[in-house]
């Protein structure tokens, strides 16, 4: 059975895995209701973990003893699940720069020998990067599965590339690399911030692990 998280830890990885966001962004991520978001926000700032950001946009970030917290919570929880989240992640990044070129792909085009601002007015080349996509979602999806096996605050990835995946195919394509949207970049990029996050990983030190 997978193992749940406390609310605090998953408010707080929120704001890792997010870096800023207001009440409702965090209640969406952690599944909590908004008013249980909002009082263990609260509670974190008491204790300096967490502080709010007034202004053009308003919301929470961790502060730098929160992202502290957040990892002691996160090696916590890695115990007896790190061989599992290890070969996840193992199997994520022998896929990863695919998903990335893709991205990159649905972006450009060619025109002759430069690169320009794909326009999507040449269905073809649509086509054949959507056709990876799909690829790489079907070789993804048993990971996040597996990932949501081990512990709970993984499940929504898999729905979640799905969702953006099928909103791809039925013809939005903001959906494909968009940021600031649910769209398969964005939780894919998030989803890797995870796990390096987990198994205490930096990113710029990835390519030396890998």
């Amino acid at each position: 059975m997978a193992r749940p998280s406390d609310p605090r830890t998953l408010v707080l990885h929120a704001l890792r895995l997010k870096g800023f966001a207001d009440d409702a962004v965090v209640a969406a991520h952690t599944g909590l209701p908004v008013a249980t978001a909002s009082s263990l926000l609260a509670g974190l700032a008491d204790e300096g973990l967490v502080a709010h950001r007034d202004g053009r946009v308003v919301g929470w970030a961790l502060t730098v003893a929160g992202r502290q917290e957040n990892a002691t919570a996160l090696r916590v929880e890695l115990h007896g699940a790190r061989d599992d989240i290890q070969a996840a992640y193992t199997s994520f990044l022998a896929v990863n720069h695919d998903l990335l070129t893709a991205c990159t792909d649905w972006q450009l085009r060619w025109a002759g020998a430069e690169r320009v601002v794909n326009d999507h007015a040449d269905p073809a080349h649509d086509a054949a990067v959507l056709a990876r996509l799909i690829a790489i979602d079907e070789y993804i999806q048993p990971v996040c599965a597996a990932l949501a096996a081990v512990l709970d605050r993984f499940a929504s990835y898999g729905p979640r590339l799905a969702h953006a995946r099928a909103r791809v195919e039925a013809g939005d394509g903001d959906w494909f690399t968009r940021p600031l949207i649910d769209s398969y970049h964005t939780v894919w990029f998030e989803l890797h911030e995870d796990l390096l996050s987990t198994l205490g990983i930096e990113r710029s030190k990835e390519e030396m692990l890998s």
